[in-house]
C-alpha cells in the first residue's frame, strides 16, 4: 500500500521499524537510512525473515539537504519518517518540500551549535518575546506551515509519547471529558533501573541539554520561567511507587497553550533520582554539558559530544533495564457545569518491551507512537495540510492504534497508596474528602490543595497498561497540584 523512508537507526527508530514491519498491509515497503549504513543492514537482516514488508537500506547524511533530496527522489516514498536527531528536522523538512512528500518526526527542532551567531540572534529575540529560554521550540518548524499547506503536504510534529501521546490525551480529554479545561499537568515517570552509576535513556546530548535547562510553565496567558530543577514534588505512581519529580520545560506545553487556549495553567513534571541529579550537576559544573567547542591537544572537540561517546549507548540498555514507566496527564476543568478532575496514563514494562523488540521502554514508548502517527498519515485518517502537532488531529483513531500495537488502554487499574510522614493514606487521585467533624484533618498529600484531605480509596483490579480515572473535582480546591 505504501512506501516509507525512515531516517534514523537508533533505539527509537529500531522500535518504530519493528512496529512498521508488524503492519505490512500498510507499510508495504520501507527504506532504512542512516549515516552508518551497516546498522541499517544489520536491522534489515534481522527483520526480513519475520515480515512481509520489503526492506531496503541506504546511507545518508541528514545534515545535508542535497543528500536527503537525492535519496527521496531515488526511493520515491509516500512519507518520510524523521527519527534521527532534532538537529536535522529542518534539513529533512526542506528536502520533503523540494520533493513533494509528507513529513513526520518525534521531537521539535533544536540547533546543534548554539553559538552560531545567526541562530543566536533569533534565539535571543524569541527569549525576550516569548519568555522562556530553552534552546528547543516550535517556532522554527511552525514557520514552514504556509509552505507545506501551499504544497498540499502534511508535516506531523512530535509523534512520540511526550510530545505525542500526551497531546493526544489532551485532545481526547477536550473532545470527550470536558467542556472547558482549566489545568493540565503532564507527569513522566521512569521507574526503570539499568544498573549503571550514570546513563541516559535516550540520546545523551539531547537528554542532558533538556533537563539542565531552566524550567518553565504556562500560566494565565504567559510563560513563567524558573531555575532548573527548582520545583520538586513527590508522587506515588501506579505500578512504580514513590518518586521525586521536577518541573521542566517541555515542547508540548508550547503547542498546547496554542491549541487549548482556555487552559489557565500547563505544566510538565519528570522524575529523577538523586544520583542522576548529582552526576548531572557535577558534569555541568566542570563544563561537560557545554556545546561550545574547546581545543584539546590541537583538536577541536565539543564537551557534550565527548561525554556522549563515554556514556553507555541508550540502545544497549534494553537487556539491563528492569521496572516500568508511567506517563500521563491530569486535567481539571468543567463538564456540564460541574467541576471535574480526570487522569489518564500509560504504564509500560521495560522487560516486556525488550522481549518484544529488543529495547527498553523509553525507546518503546516513543517508537510505537511514531509508527502510529505514520499509520494515521498513510491511511488518510490525518490529512490536514500544513504543519501540525498531534493534538490538532482526531485523537480517537490514534489512541485506538496505540491500543492495538503496544500501548493499550485497559479497562481496569489499581491506584496505589501514597505516604506522608510515614502514615498510609488513600490515593490522591480519588478526590478530597471532608474531615471528620470535631477531629483534626489528616495530613494533606503534598500534591493536594492545602487544607484538603484525600478521600477513601476506590480499589479496582489491576490490568496494567494505560488507565483513566474520572473524578469529581473537590469544591473550592484549585487543583491537585500546587506550586
Amino acid at each position: 500500500m505504501s512506501k516509507v523512508l525512515i531516517i534514523g537507526c537508533g533505539g527509537v527508530a529500531s522500535v518504530a521499524i519493528h512496529k512498521c514491519c508488524q503492519v505490512p498491509e500498510v507499510f508495504t515497503e520501507i527504506c532504512i537510512a542512516s549515516r552508518t549504513k551497516a546498522k541499517c543492514d544489520k536491522l534489515a537482516a534481522e527483520l526480513a525473515p519475520t515480515t512481509a514488508t520489503k526492506i531496503t537500506t541506504a546511507q545518508v547524511d541528514a545534515d545535508k539537504v542535497e543528500e536527503v533530496i537525492a535519496l527521496i527522489k531515488a526511493y520515491r516514498p509516500d512519507l518520510v519518517m524523521n527519527i534521527a536527531l532534532p538537529y536535522q528536522d529542518l534539513t529533512i523538512m526542506d528536502a520533503c518540500l523540494a520533493c513533494g512528500v509528507n513529513y513526520m518526526d518525534t521531537a521539535n527542532y533544536e540547533p546543534e551549535n548554539t553559538d552560531d551567531p545567526e541562530w543566536r540572534a533569533i534565539y535571543e529575540k524569541r527569549c525576550k518575546e516569548a519568555g522562556f529560554s530553552t534552546y528547543f521550540d516550535y517556532s522554527w518548524q511552525w514557520a514552514y506551515a504556509k509552505k507545506f499547506e501551499e504544497a498540499g503536504l502534511t508535516a506531523l510534529l512530535g509523534s512520540g509519547f511526550d510530545p505525542g501521546v500526551t497531546q493526544a490525551y489532551c485532545a481526547y480529554a477536550k473532545k470527550h471529558e470536558f467542556d472547558t479545561i482549566d489545568t493540565i499537568d503532564i507527569l513522566d515517570c521512569n521507574g526503570g533501573d539499568h544498573g549503571y552509576a550514570f546513563a541516559t535513556n535516550f540520546n545523551p546530548e539531547i537528554n542532558l541539554r533538556e533537563v539542565s535547562a531552566p524550567g518553565s510553565y504556562w500560566e494565565n496567558g504567559h510563560w513563567v520561567e524558573i531555575p532548573a530543577m527548582s520545583i520538586k514534588r513527590e508522587y506515588n505512581f501506579d505500578q512504580v511507587g514513590d518518586k521525586d519529580m521536577y518541573l521542566l520545560h517541555h515542547e508540548e506545553i508550547e503547542s498546547l497553550a496554542k491549541n487549548v487556549p482556555g487552559a489557565k495553567r500547563i505544566r510538565f513534571f519528570m522524575t529523577f533520582g538523586q544520583s542522576y541529579l548529582t552526576h548531572m550537576q557535577c558534569l555541568e559544573d566542570v563544563g561537560m554539558l557545554s556545546t561550545t567547542p574547546v581545543n584539546f591537544n590541537g583538536q577541536e572537540i565539543v564537551p557534550i559530544q565527548f561525554l556522549k561517546a563515554l556514556l553507555p549507548d541508550p540502545a544497549s540498555l534494553g537487556p539491563r533495564t528492569k521496572g516500568k514507566t508511567n506517563i500521563g496527564c491530569i486535567f481539571t476543568g468543567k463538564k456540564d457545569g460541574k467541576d471535574k478532575t480526570y487522569y489518564i496514563y500509560n504504564v509500560c514494562d521495560h522487560q516486556e518491551c525488550y522481549k518484544e523488540v529488543g529495547s527498553q521502554a523509553i525507546s518503546y514508548t516513543t517508537g510505537v507512537p511514531a509508527m502510529c502517527g505514520a499509520l494515521m498519515l498513510l491511511t488518510g485518517k490525518w490529512n490536514t495540510k500544513g504543519v501540525h502537532t498531534v493534538e490538532e488531529f482526531d485523537p480517537d483513531p490514534y489512541l485506538d492504534a496505540l491500543d492495538k500495537y503496544g500501548l493499550p488502554r485497559p479497562r481496569a487499574t489499581t491506584r496505589l497508596w501514597w505516604t506522608d510522614a510515614g502514615a498510609r493514606q488513600p490515593p490522591a487521585l480519588c478526590g478530597a474528602g471532608k474531615p471528620v467533624r470535631g477531629a483534626a484533618a489528616p495530613p494533606a498529600h503534598p500534591l493536594l490543595s492545602a487544607g484538603r484531605s484525600p478521600a477513601a480509596p476506590q480499589r479496582r483490579n489491576s490490568a496494567g497498561g494505560a488507565a483513566a480515572h474520572r473524578l469529581p473535582h473537590p469544591a473550592g480546591a484549585e487543583s491537585l497540584f500546587q506550586l
